[in-house]
């Protein structure tokens, strides 16, 4: 198979775990099985996240009409979704750093969520991102005090439960709060999980589930990471004021999640086109964390060891450690860290279409990656070390770029055997 044969393939691949994830695959079957078929009061739904608008499209076109003539509310999505709806209302918020529009969107769903009463329900549309789209710190705590909590934890690369945890016990609304708000009504949540191993608690953080991290667990994560945080944050956590609720708070009863798709369905749609392919897909896990560069090296080492004919295929959420000053992702340092280790056919792409902060999805690799860079006069090694792999892809001409995908299941990564794979540097 050609080079850019092999590159064709892996970004179908990619698009094949991409379309597997996409609301209308799914929203149907959950609007006539899991949505109840009267309702005695109001039905107002939200959602939040890079899937929300989607799923929400979906379910305007399903819902049957005794339903839909109840249904209000506001989706809010990430700044460049430009969907329209009939009956719901979009608003646009920031991603990954929350801003003001962030606090205002939680504002709004906090409050109408404590209107409801007995017989009402509220509908939870939830995928990734929505923690960063609904944010409301906790009194005292100001926004521009959780916004550096989040930018430091984001160039700590701590992955997305420690994030989470300590997010929600710095949140009004987090960790089962939005539930808890909504009751005596009842919650019916969908989602979209984007987290290593679907944990309902971590997506979105758990705006409708119990929370059984502590405030004790939060500030494990500030003395993990060594944060430096605002007085104000430990002031909060020293309080019993800031947990979340638990698993026997009664106002969670009334509360049902239901996950409609998850990392390893779009793994194992790529899997299939793989081996129709000819290639034998190999799935290593849908969940896998830890440092894009240190995973990079582990998958390297497979790879070389793997006979030909092989598709390594794999999910989950890296992190990046940020000490340069460039422009890259944790998908993009992947493959970045991969060519150095070797001569390798490989694609990595986060499934929402953007890697990092910027509107780049990925990058791909072929054997001569390094050759051609050189040949450019880039310097692989160096531009990685500066955190810089956006800037290196663009220069080759190697970047995905999808625009927003309107999913979220996290990363993909692909790597096919059979090149003659060597080190490159030790």
């Amino acid at each position: 198979m050609s080079p850019a044969n092999k590159s064709q393939l892996m970004r179908a691949l990619f698009d094949a775990a991409v379309a597997a994830a996409q609301p209308v695959q799914f929203m149907p079957e959950a609007v006539r099985t899991l949505l109840p078929d009267t309702i005695s009061g109001r039905l107002f739904v939200t959602g939040f996240g890079k899937a929300s608008a989607a799923m929400a499209q979906a379910l305007e076109a399903e819902m049957p009409d005794e339903l839909a003539q109840k249904i209000y509310g506001r989706i809010i999505v990430p700044d460049g979704h430009e969907e329209t709806l009939s009956r719901l209302e979009i608003m646009q918020t920031s991603h990954p750093v929350p801003d003001a529009r962030s606090a205002a969107a939680a504002s709004y769903v906090l409050k109408e969520a404590g209107r409801l009463a007995e017989g009402d329900v509220m509908l939870v549309l939830i995928s990734g991102g929505g923690s960063s789209l609904m944010c409301l710190p906790r009194a005292p705590l100001t926004l521009s005090e959780k916004q550096d909590v989040t930018q430091q934890l984001l160039k700590k690369g701590a992955p997305i439960g420690a994030m989470n945890c300590l997010r929600k016990h710095l949140s009004s609304v987090k960790g089962g709060q939005l539930a808890v708000a909504a009751y005596p009504a009842r919650t019916i949540s969908f989602a979209i999980s984007d987290v290593p191993g679907d944990d309902a608690s971590v997506i979105a953080s758990g705006p409708t589930v119990a929370d059984e991290t502590s405030r004790h667990d939060a500030l494990g994560v500030i003395e993990r990471y060594g944060l430096d945080v605002p007085p104000a944050v430990l002031d909060l956590l020293g309080s019993s004021a800031c947990e979340t609720p638990f698993s026997d708070d009664i106002s969670l009863s009334a509360s049902n999640f239901h996950v409609l798709a998850t990392p390893q369905r779009s793994l194992e749609a790529a899997a299939d086109i793989a081996r129709h392919a000819g290639y034998e897909p190999i799935i290593l896990g849908d969940s896998l964390e830890g440092n894009s560069r240190d995973l990079a090296a582990e998958q390297a080492q497979l790879a070389t060891e793997m006979g030909p004919g092989k598709a390594l295929i794999s999910g989950g959420e890296t992190t990046v450690i940020v000490t340069g000053t460039g422009r890259g992702g944790r998908n993009a340092e992947f493959v970045h860290a991969l060519a150095l280790q070797g001569r390798f056919d490989a694609l990595a792409a986060d499934t929402d279409g953007i890697d990092g902060s910027a509107a780049i999805a990925g990058a791909f690799i072929s054997p001569d990656t390094a050759d051609r860079a050189a040949a450019a006069g880039l310097d692989t090694h160096a531009m990685l070390e500066n955190n810089d792999s956006h800037s290196f892809f663009a220069a080759l001409g190697d970047q995905i770029i999808t625009g927003p995908t309107r999913t979220n299941v996290n990363d993909f990564r692909v790597i096919l055997t059979g090149s003659s794979c060597f080190t490159i540097y030790p």
